[in-house]
């Protein structure tokens, strides 16, 4: 199969991808040089430059090119976006990106990044996520990230997630992230209503795993497929790791039409993580983890704690 009938679409949690510069609206002192972290511009131009090459890595054993629609989930601002785009292992990409600051308190978002030339824009709008705890105070979390284009001359709908942490644990936290597969839902079954045989492209950080609740039972219904169920495989491989526990946090779930190679200009072909070994620890006690820019206050100088996730869609 010729390289050039191929589409590489990905999602990138970038771990805390914050300037240098204190933002007295959001709680980002840690990420200043004079902050807990001691986060200079070397270590920020580091981390950029860093987040750009493994980009640049994303499907490329298949198709050379870089992904035509990136999710990514932890940035701060435009600033980081610009800067990103415009690393030298990026630049002839010539991505645009849609980003919307979001209502959470660090100040850490999602943005789509999309190749110009492939990917046209029809409109976008972040979808407010809105969770409330038992006492009825709401979590200001990020919003959802809705994006409606063309890719191959075939409209898509793009949704770009970073749900509510498991910080609290788990099972306290369900209810954020099921709050969260509702929000989701109620917006595609309105967009069901309004056109025939639509196009889905879910894509995030969820802090769920394939198999959680929140996932298997509000998110991934008989007309959509997530093909990351079949990646996490707990003691050897996932999107990144928690107690020595591989989880795939990270998904792109698609919607059904996209098997469909008689009506359909983009069908699916394959899921998988870039976890390269260049992307990965070499300490022998966390071998082969995610190599990551901090581990608490200790700065590593990695990439990020998530490995990316790709899908790769054939043209026709």
């Amino acid at each position: 199969m010729s390289e050039n009938n191929l589409y590489t679409v990905a999602f990138y949690n970038l771990e805390n991808l914050f300037d240098t510069v204190n933002d007295p609206n959001i709680l980002d002192e840690d990420f200043t040089e004079e902050g807990r972290l001691h986060w200079d511009e070397d270590r920020y131009e580091n981390k950029i430059h860093k987040l750009g090459k493994a980009i640049s890595y994303i499907g490329e054993k298949s198709h050379s090119a870089p992904p035509v629609l990136l999710g990514v989930a932890e940035v701060e601002n435009k600033k980081v976006l610009n800067d990103l785009i415009a690393t030298e292992a990026l630049a002839d990409a010539n991505y645009k990106y849609i980003h919307y600051n979001s209502p959470d308190e660090r100040g850490i978002d999602t943005a789509l990044l999309y190749q110009e030339d492939a990917f046209e824009v029809i409109r976008s709008k972040a979808i407010p996520l809105l969770v409330y705890n038992e006492e009825g105070i709401r979590d200001y979390t990020r919003d959802i990230l809705h994006v409606f284009g063309k890719l191959n001359d075939e409209e898509v709908h793009v949704f770009v997630n970073h749900w509510p942490s498991r910080r609290q644990g788990a099972g306290e936290t369900d209810y954020k992230r099921i709050a969260a597969a509702k929000t989701l839902h109620t917006v595609i079954d309105q967009i069901k209503v309004q056109e025939a045989n639509p196009k889905f492209i879910i894509m995030g950080d969820f802090n769920d795993d394939p198999n959680s609740t929140s996932i298997k039972e509000h998110l991934v219904t008989a007309d959509f497929y997530n093909p990351m169920e079949k990646l996490l495989i707990p003691d050897e491989r996932g999107t990144l790791v928690h107690k020595f526990s591989w989880n795939v946090f990270d998904q792109i779930i698609i919607s059904t039409n996209f098997f469909d190679a008689y009506r359909s200009k983009l069908t699916f072909l394959k899921a998988d993580i870039l976890d390269e070994h260049f992307l990965t620890e070499w300490n022998d006690k966390y071998k082969g983890f995610p190599f990551r820019t901090y581990v608490g206050r200790k700065y590593l100088g990695g990439y990020s704690d998530h490995f990316p996730v790709f899908i790769q869609l054939k043209k026709s």
